[in-house]
């Protein structure tokens, strides 16, 4: 068992959050999900999948490229695009018994910072679903002589995994296998944002030497590199019987993604365990989370489920919570049903909030099909004129927001 380093002390979410906010402004729950994700890579198989979906230049990459810093180059494979077959030849050995290429991406943390092509995506499932620690993938590849032939890939072991992505709608298949985050993008926000970027641009240097200098940014760093060195090999939960209750407590109507999302609430926990090992019960390689990080991981979790139940972007919606029903409600008369809106109106009311222009594609085309899908919204033509859609507000069923 390898000593503690001197002067770590335990560290509470907040504390995580302060540490991270030297770099990334407000964005509180995102930034401390996304270090939580990275940090799950040096579990045995309770490592997370963060999406970050949001319009283009909203600081969707922004924050796992940051955070990404912290953590040891070796580790961390940040990649742009990457087609069905370039993402298998970035780190492989061949076996020459089996003929088998293998890639190992345990204690790996992967960032994609554009959207990957749909079949790797396909490819990645069963990866991404933990489905087994040996994954075989067949592909082709064009040989310089012998032109198109079939190559066996094999996936060792689990990575911790972050997409990036303007698209608002992912394939069910896949959308699920991924915890789902938007950046923030409130005028707060953006102005703390700017003003670290002219910090950041006007002296290069000087801002550099400054984040070195930072005793917490330093010991949080220093404390992933002993934490990957004690070479955890099982976190163990034993409030089981607690966490089912309060589970079962924010939930009205099951669906089958709850059996992902209580294997993701559990991964919070030895997350926030893993983090303060040092503190927690030991048994050889293997801790037990206690009630600290059982609290922690639940009150991060509510504020996170209600998209991740309805199984959208929190950015799509935030459309409907803070544009939508504000304008269906200022155009309603008391005691009537609430009125709708037309999609111009809309465009208008976000140009008005966030000052800039929303796609009516975008709208037409991501946007209102994933409210529609999800109970949200419903659309239907306007009493007085047949060529005119309005959206009108609903409650989703089985969504508790308590």
């Amino acid at each position: 068992m390898s000593q503690k380093l001197e002067g770590l002390e335990p560290m509470s979410a907040q504390d995580l959050v302060d540490v991270l906010g030297l770099t990334i402004k407000q964005d509180e729950e995102n930034k401390l999900i996304t270090f939580l994700c990275m940090l799950s890579a040096y579990t045995e198989d309770s490592q997370l999948n963060l999406s970050f979906n949001a319009p283009s230049s909203s600081g969707k990459s922004y924050i796992p490229m940051e955070i990404a810093k912290l953590f040891p180059a070796d580790d961390v494979l940040e990649l742009g695009y990457a087609s069905p077959t370039s993402f298998f030849h970035s780190s492989w050995e061949f076996n020459k018994e089996t003929n088998e290429f293998i890639v190992d991406l345990s204690r790996k943390i992967i960032v994609f910072l554009d959207q990957p092509h749909t079949l790797l995506l396909q490819h990645l499932r069963p990866l991404l679903s933990h489905d087994a620690k040996r994954i075989n993938v067949q592909i082709t590849d064009k040989g310089e002589k012998k032109g198109m032939r079939a190559k066996k890939i094999v996936l060792v072991g689990y990575p911790a995994v972050v997409f990036c992505s303007a698209a608002l709608n992912y394939d069910e298949q896949e959308a699920t296998r991924f915890l789902m985050l938007s950046p923030e993008v409130n005028q707060e926000k953006l102005k703390a944002g700017i003003v670290e970027s002219l910090h950041r641009g006007a002296d290069p240097e000087g801002y550099a030497r400054t984040l070195n200098a930072d005793s917490g940014r330093t010991r949080l760093k220093e404390r992933i590199e002993a934490i990957k060195a004690e070479l955890i090999a099982d976190i163990r939960v034993t409030q089981e019987s607690q966490i089912e209750q309060r589970f079962f407590a924010m939930i009205q109507i099951l669906k089958p993604r709850h059996q992902r999302d209580i294997k993701r609430l559990v991964a919070l926990v030895k997350i926030f365990a893993l983090l303060n090992l040092w503190e927690r019960e030991r048994q050889g390689n293997t801790i037990l989370a206690d009630q600290a990080d059982v609290d922690q991981a639940f009150v991060l979790w509510e504020k996170i489920h209600i998209t991740q139940e309805l199984n959208i972007p929190p950015y799509v919606y935030h459309l409907y919570t803070d544009l939508i029903l504000p304008a269906c409600g200022e155009k309603s008369e008391p005691n009537k049903p609430m009125a709708g809106i037309s999609r111009q109106e809309l465009i208008t009311k976000h140009y008005q909030i966030y000052g800039r222009v929303l796609s009516l594609d975008k709208l037409r085309m991501e946007i209102l099909p994933l409210l529609n899908q999800v109970g949200l919204i419903a659309e239907r033509s306007s009493d007085t004129d047949m060529r005119n859609r309005l959206i009108y507000p609903l409650t989703p069923p089985g969504i508790n927001s308590g």
